[in-house]
């Protein structure tokens, strides 16, 4: 598996001083996902996690809606020969009987660690029909319980707390339990990696619980939200104006700038208890 940290030199610049030290810095490389064999997309990412990643791509992108869809997940080959795996490529056989997605060229084929629906041929080739609704569930939480999520985050990005450069995203309760974290470079691959562990643990609809994202709430990751079926978005950051409109479309309790004992609630204030 490959390093999720690398180390490189770097001048330190002051105003008095000039220092050259060793920096700790996240490594970013892509990762090649295949269906049945053939490549349908590109991502640069943080090495780790990389099958929940490709699941939960799946999942997002509407390819596989259950665990059971999936018949497996391995790395392919190295190109060499050697009969060394490359982990850098990773292929996903569905079960039989699932349908492959067909590979649009102007859609997903690569995808940036920041670029999120930039990368789509359309607004409209995104707004993609969950198989779940969670605009039904009845789940609600405190406004304490939410304002304690950032910290409890925060405190479980190790790699963040060694190079500062990682987004989190995080899966908890209407208690504020956590029950999973993931880092990466890009912040739609850590809400990636989150809803394959889900998938993994067959939990999908995720009814009853909040996921966090530490930057911004994008059209995007509210999208994947739905997918997966969770009725709470929360991000420590704005939200973008696509993102209020599809949590407000799809029942989703959308809330940003979540820091400290303040919050803003864009849609379904009701499930915020005070």
């Amino acid at each position: 598996m490959g390093r999720v940290t690398a180390r490189r030199r770097v001048h330190h610049v002051t105003a008095d001083s000039t220092a050259a030290r060793p920096e700790t810095l996240v490594v970013e490389e892509p990762l090649e996902i295949r269906v049945d064999g053939r490549a349908i997309t590109v991502t640069m990412r943080t090495p780790g996690s990389d099958v929940e990643l490709a699941q939960g791509f799946l999942l997002t992108e509407g390819v596989v809606t259950r665990r059971e869809d999936i018949a497996s997940v391995r790395y392919c080959r190295g190109a060499d020969d050697t009969g060394v795996n490359s982990y850098n490529v990773l292929d996903v056989t569905l079960t039989p009987g699932v349908a492959a997605p067909e590979v649009d060229p102007t859609r997903n084929f690569y995808t940036t660690s920041s670029c999120g629906v930039c990368g789509k041929a359309s607004l409209e080739a995104v707004r993609l029909v969950s198989k779940h609704a969670p605009g039904d569930d009845p789940s609600s939480i405190t406004a304490e319980t939410l304002s304690a999520m950032p910290d409890a985050l925060r405190s479980r990005q190790k790699v963040f707390a060694a190079t500062g450069g990682l987004h989190g995203a995080a899966l908890f309760d209407t208690d504020g339990v956590p029950l999973v974290v993931r880092e990466d470079i890009g912040r739609h691959n850590a809400v990636d990696k989150v809803i394959g562990w889900a998938l993994e643990q067959h939990r999908i609809p995720l009814g009853g619980t909040v996921l966090l994202v530490s930057g911004r709430a994008s059209f995007e990751l509210t999208q994947k939200a739905v997918m997966a079926g969770i009725p709470m978005l929360a991000a420590v950051s704005a939200p973008s104006s696509l993102a209020v409109d599809l949590a407000a479309q799809s029942g989703v309790t959308l809330v940003a700038f979540l820091r400290g004992d303040s919050m803003n609630v864009y849609t379904r204030p009701d499930r915020v208890k005070s």
